[in-house]
């Protein structure tokens, strides 16, 4: 399947060639640590069907087998593109929330289910879930709901 991607400011942009049934969710800590979320999906796209333009910033991740894998992200936005090795790389992991068409796809697999969240967003039980997001008002309301007290901000002392 073709694909095209970028990132948020869209100084970045790229087209690939995907096996659609090749997606996958990785909860390892290093992919929680380096999205800032609970797991990070990627597809897998060959070095040779995959065009990059413009020049992301790069970082190389060491695990802690001592694996090299370079991570390139948006020096703009930072928004992360992909990941593969250090050296030659032949595949690229794709940061499948960089994908257009991302709707389209669904994870076959998991791994590294040992550094999962234990919370399960989506279908959870006694778990609010909204399809947009919340205006002040449904906060408000939703906080009465909760029994919160209203928060408010220490003030900075200079």
């Amino acid at each position: 399947m073709k694909i095209d991607g970028r990132c948020h400011c869209g100084e970045i942009t790229f087209e690939a060639e995907v096996d659609p049934d090749a997606l996958h969710i990785c909860h390892c800590t290093d992919c929680q640590t380096l999205s800032g979320s609970a797991f990070r999906m990627n597809i897998p796209a060959s070095a040779e069907h995959f065009v990059l333009r413009g020049t992301p910033k790069t970082y190389i991740k060491t695990a802690e087998s001592g694996n090299k894998r370079l991570h390139a992200f948006c020096g703009t936005c930072g928004t992360p593109i992909y990941a593969c090795g250090v050296d030659n790389p032949q595949i690229y992991g794709l940061r499948v929330g960089t994908i257009t068409r991302r709707a389209a796809f669904a994870p076959r697999r998991q791994i590294w289910l040992g550094g999962r969240a234990r919370h399960r967003p989506g279908g959870r039980e006694g778990l609010n879930s909204y399809t947009s997001r919340m205006g002040e008002r449904r906060w408000k309301n939703l906080r009465s709901e909760l029994r919160l007290l209203p928060m408010s901000l220490p003030s900075k002392k200079l």
